[in-house]
């Protein structure tokens, strides 16, 4: 490996907010808040929308879109479109 091009990798833990569940790994991330962990050594902290501990794909659980709805609500506040006349 070539030196000073990589860029340096540290001890992180990322948070999953939405399942309320923590990770700690190797990341080049950076963060300026930080939390102490179970082993009483503190690391920086970035906090993420979704990870496997929340993705669907990963959890195996599934939501229902309600995409029906949705086109009707967008329908009723915006009209029908008009087809294109050739």
């Amino acid at each position: 490996m070539k030196s000073r091009i990589h860029p340096v990798s540290q001890p992180v833990v990322f948070r999953d907010r939405a399942a309320d569940v923590a990770f700690l790994t190797r990341s080049t991330a950076h963060s300026s808040r930080t939390i102490e962990w179970e082993d009483g050594h503190t690391y920086p902290v970035i906090d993420v929308e979704i990870s496997s501990a929340s993705h669907p794909v990963y959890t195996g659980t599934s939501r229902v879109v309600d995409t029906a709805g949705r086109v009707e609500r967008f329908e009723r506040r915006y009209g029908r479109a008009v087809p294109a006349q050739r």
